[in-house]
């Protein structure tokens, strides 16, 4: 039975073990020989990063074609509107293609913790927050979103993965648990084609 890690990533944080420009990896925080990262978390950005110690749990966790579902809690510059959020649920058009459709929804403020450093805002510029939910997992995609939708992202936290959330995790801690994987379906054998007898003569 494969393990995950659960890990609250703070912000400046790298999603590896190592840095040849020592800065700050999950080295740092996660110290568990043989769990390694099921896809990445942007150095900039905050929250669920899973590990595995099992790679066929990894790619299924980090893939695109699994469609594994994650949620992010977005603070952006200004009051989104219900035209952006509309943009958002039919795919938006990026640079490097269309978007599949997202799960969005404004949001009242979360009660999250302190970003340290705090997030840089324009006091004449209000804020507010949204839920996004993606299949997707293109670089940046977040962010590349809702600035293509008039609403540049000030600050950034995954809160879920698949059957995975941050619910107890506070930033820099991380928790173990078991995972009971699907069995995989048995492929079918295909039963050899009767013996066609010649007719005696």
């Amino acid at each position: 039975m494969p393990d995950v890690i659960l890990f609250n990533k703070p912000w400046g944080v790298l999603s590896q073990f190592s840095d040849r420009e020592g800065r700050c990896t999950l080295a740092d925080f996660v110290h568990a020989p043989g769990f390694r990262p099921a896809g990445r978390l942007d150095y900039d950005s905050e929250g669920l990063l899973v590990l595995c110690d099992d790679g066929a749990l990894q790619a299924r966790i980090a893939s695109p074609r699994f469609k594994l579902a994650k949620t992010y809690l977005v603070q952006v510059e200004g009051e989104v509107s219900d035209t952006a959020l509309a943009q958002l649920r039919r795919g938006v058009v990026l640079n490097d293609g269309p978007t599949q459709p997202a799960a969005a929804e404004r949001i009242d403020t979360p009660p999250l913790w302190e970003r340290d450093p705090p997030v840089r805002f324009r006091a004449s510029i209000p804020t507010s927050w949204l839920s996004l939910t993606l299949t997707e997992g293109r670089n940046r995609q977040v962010r590349r979103m809702s600035a293509a939708v008039g609403f540049p992202t000030l600050r950034l936290v995954r809160w879920r993965i698949g059957p995975w959330s941050l619910e107890g995790l506070a930033p820099g801690a991380w928790r173990r648990e078991s995972v009971n994987l699907p069995a995989q379906a048995k492929k079918a054998t295909r039963r050899p084609a009767p013996r066609r007898l010649r007719p005696r003569l």
